[in-house]
């Protein structure tokens, strides 16, 4: 069974008929990365948020771990929430500026209880050191790091519950080409090393090629085309994927 199975998921905004996302199916599976890529505008961001919830569907399903996401209270939601997360595409915008680094990690395991047999403030010290930083950084504040060190918490907030799913939406988009492969790696590593399952979202070919086990090609809205990595980036059927490709030389075929 699919950790996540999405049935016919639509999100029309009201006034203006625009279908964001119009009828989209998807199934990710535990252990993998659905890597979902699509030029900005496409609505990839607004499908990760629907799936999590943050915004409500128009019509469709959500099954998360055989769970009907759609008829789940605000209390279940709550509950839910532990095991979905998300990283959001800009760092700086998502950390409170006002919390220390250890407040923002800490802040998930305060709200829900956390239930780990190590004390909070332990297990953010190995929740820096998971990410690559070190305990020097707890009484600082955000625009103390650079980008790639802000995404870094970031990451480690959303790995605070011990989540079995996490939605990448953009993560390493707003920085530079290193520090985004060095994103990219860690958070291939944190796959291994915690057993997660992700949606990652990116406009980058290269990047979601990199990193997933299967790839959906997302296009006003519609899911045009979904299959392995090797077979959506060497022999793609959908024009647009082959436009996307086309537009990274190094992966046209």
């Amino acid at each position: 069974m699919p950790l996540l199975e999405i049935r016919n998921l639509t999100k029309i905004y009201p006034h203006t008929e625009v279908r964001a996302v119009d009828n989209v199916s998807l199934s990710i599976h535990s252990g993998e990365t659905l890597g979902l890529v699509g030029e900005s505008g496409s609505g990839k961001s607004t499908l990760g948020r629907l799936i999590l919830r943050l915004i409500e569907p128009t019509a469709g399903s959500i099954l998360f771990d055989g769970r009907d996401l759609l008829a789940a209270s605000r209390t279940e939601m709550r509950s839910l929430r532990r095991d979905m997360q998300i990283i959001f595409q800009d760092p700086f915008a998502s950390l409170d500026p006002r919390f220390t680094v250890e407040q923002i990690i800490a802040e998930p395991l305060v709200i829900h209880g956390t239930t780990s047999d190590a004390p909070v403030p332990a297990r953010v010290a190995e929740l820096l050191r998971a990410v690559g930083l070190d305990e020097s950084a707890l009484r600082r504040y955000p625009h103390e790091f650079s980008g790639g060190q802000r995404q870094r918490i970031g990451i480690a907030r959303a790995l605070a519950l011990r989540p079995k799913f996490i939605v990448c939406d953009e993560p390493v988009s707003a920085l530079d080409v290193s520090v985004g492969a060095q994103i990219v790696n860690l958070l291939a590593q944190l796959q291994r090393d915690f057993g997660l399952t992700y949606l990652f979202i990116s406009h980058s070919m290269p990047v979601v090629r990199y990193l997933s086990t299967r790839i959906a090609v997302m296009y006003r809205g519609q899911i045009v085309e979904v299959g392995s990595t090797e077979q959506i980036t060497e022999s793609p059927q959908h024009p647009y994927t082959k436009s996307l490709l086309e537009a990274t030389p190094e992966l046209a075929s």
